[in-house]
């Protein structure tokens, strides 16, 4: 098939030759003078209709097209060759010259004599280009032949599709100077290849250019979109979003893909009230969400902490009759765990087995964890000999998920226990996390010595002990009435140079008025900042000892310092202030 752009075709072959200015006066034509390096030399003679012919080729000057001489013989024009620098030699209309032993050139305007009376210029074909031209700096206009839209904008689209990026503008720009229009497809492709290369103001003539023709498609809304978040940020995109929205012929064209398209722009931004907002007008358009689109959805309210949302949009999803992926799945499972919905958890997991899945290590834990927290420990125990029967080995995030189910079971001895069997048979996975769960254990059952063990164990391990771990073991002497061993811990912790918060005082102090230190209370309210709550604690505890010389003290310079007392300080102080008097 004869080259449908880039120059001039003939029935044997495909040339190119840029048309020179011609002068006519009179009537008369003008002697074109072929360019040299032909076979042989051709004269130009005037004919009738507008054309100016050459020996083996006819000139149209209606249209910027080449016509095929009706002329038959050896003798051909001396045309030169010019192809385009996109396309390779070979291609289909561009081997002729190859085939005749012709050698590719540079084409040579042909030199025009001019008629010695006066003449008068014929405009170029540039001159006839339509006023919506899409212009490009460097871009050249080719005479085509080929007037079959459909065709030319399959050839653009593979162009476009190839990062012929300059080919395909000049193809475009002949087009419209020819007036033909090529079709959405072949304009979505070329606006597609604008958006790939990152040239935002080519890719927005062009989105104007085809929203003016009504080309704009859905695929051509979502094109754009993206070119303008990326460059100027997801608000822009918003932005024009609304305004394609708000028109109602481009309201009809706008598809799941182009919401999809914005969802990923904010959720990326960690904008989850748009999200939400997109989600709703999705549903308001009568639009059903995609595998896709709930993928955002989910991924985006799960990274935005907000699991109420992410279950929301996986229930429609199932509501749609969608097969959730696996990534949904784990990430649903993570919000349940949250949100402390076990037994939507277990459901989803359950799914995902029914479905082939293989839950990894990370599901498990989130499983375990869920039932751990709802004080399901049966359950998680059963879900930890599932585990291991499936080949994998628990980790610490597994063996904390089971110690803390026991311990909100109320199970604090077999939480101890199964501490010292992870100590004895897996030692490199224990962490202060794992000890401060058996700490709490003892808190709980008061077995301060057994706290102190543990603290000691830490210590030696070399593991970093913070205020929550020495708190507990405070909180276990406490419990046990053994004010002088809180004490002692509380003083290695300062020694330790880790810093006791209020949590700290309020334990020991309570320990010290329990065991009847007064003067250690005294020396602590010294060492402490002034805080409401320290002293408020201490009145009670000196109230409730018979203590109220002392706590009017304290209750004095509580005052001074600026410190308001609560209800039932203030209670405690009236009452003996009356039975004094």
């Amino acid at each position: 098939m004869a080259a449908v752009w880039s120059g001039c075709s003939t029935s044997c072959g495909s040339f190119s030759q840029e048309l020179p200015r011609r002068s006519v006066k009179g009537g008369q034509g003008t002697r074109v003078r072929p360019a040299t390096g032909g076979r042989s030399r051709g004269d130009a003679r005037p004919v009738s209709g507008g054309t100016v012919t050459a020996r083996g080729a006819c000139v149209c000057r209606a249209a910027p097209c080449v016509l095929e001489s009706d002329v038959t013989g050896k003798e051909e024009a001396g045309l030169g060759i010019r192809g385009v620098e996109d396309e390779r030699p070979g291609a289909a209309g561009f081997d002729y010259h190859q085939r005749h032993g012709l050698r590719r050139r540079p084409a040579r305007p042909a030199a025009v004599e001019k008629d010695p009376v006066g003449a008068r210029s014929v405009p170029s074909a540039s001159a006839s280009e339509p006023a919506d031209k899409f212009e490009r700096e460097g871009s050249r206009l080719h005479f085509l032949e080929e007037r079959d839209e459909e065709l030319l904008s399959r050839r653009l689209m593979k162009l476009s599709q190839s990062n012929k990026v300059r080919s395909a503008i000049e193809l475009f720009d002949s087009m419209l100077a020819s007036g033909l229009q090529p079709n959405a497809h072949a304009c979505n492709s070329l606006l597609a290849s604008f958006v790939r290369r990152g040239s935002s103001v080519d890719a927005m003539k062009m989105y104007e250019f085809m929203k003016g023709k009504g080309l704009a498609t859905g695929h051509t809304y979502t094109l754009i979109l993206k070119a303008v978040a990326r460059t100027e940020g997801y608000i822009s995109a918003l932005q024009m979003f609304s305004e394609i929205e708000e028109c109602n012929e481009s309201r009809e064209t706008l598809d799941v893909i182009v919401y999809n398209t914005m969802i990923s722009a904010c959720g990326r931004a960690k904008d989850w009230r748009q999200v939400e907002k997109l989600w709703g007008r999705l549903a308001e358009n009568s639009l059903s969400g995609t595998l896709m689109t709930y993928d955002l959805l989910v991924s985006t309210f799960v990274q935005c902490g907000q699991s109420e949302l992410a279950i929301a949009a996986y229930e429609e999803m199932l509501r749609g009759g969608l097969d959730p992926s696996e990534d949904i799945m784990k990430a649903i499972i993570a919000s349940c765990t949250k949100e402390g919905r076990w037994e939507f958890a277990l459901a989803t997991f359950r799914r995902m087995l029914s479905a082939g899945m293989k839950p990894n290590i990370i599901v498990f834990n989130s499983v375990i964890n869920s039932l751990g927290k709802a004080g399901e420990d049966e359950l998680a125990f059963r879900m930890y000999h599932l585990l291991t029967s499936s080949g994998l080995e628990p980790d610490q995030y597994t063996w904390s998920a089971l110690l803390s189910a026991l311990y909100r079971s109320g199970r604090c001895w077999d939480a101890l226990e199964l501490f010292q069997g992870i100590k004895s048979k897996n030692p490199s996975v224990l962490n202060s996390h794992l000890y401060n769960i058996a700490l709490m254990s003892c808190e709980r059952l008061g077995q301060w010595e057994h706290a102190l063990q543990l603290l000691w164990m830490m210590e030696k391990s070399g593991l970093q002990i913070s205020a929550v771990s020495y708190n507990h073991v405070i909180r276990a002497c406490e419990v046990a009435c053994e004010p002088k061993v809180a004490l002692k811990v509380y003083r290695r912790m300062t020694h330790e140079r880790c810093s006791p918060d209020t949590f700290t005082h309020l334990s020991v102090i309570r320990a010290c008025i329990w065991g009847s230190l007064w003067d250690e209370v005294e020396d602590i309210l010294e060492e402490v900042a002034p805080d409401s709550s320290i002293y408020n604690t201490v009145i009670h505890g000196l109230c409730l000892r018979g203590k109220i010389r002392l706590a009017r003290r304290v209750y004095t310079k509580m005052r001074s310092i600026g410190l308001t007392p609560d209800g039932k300080t203030r209670s405690f102080m009236l009452q003996h202030i009356a039975s004094a008097e």
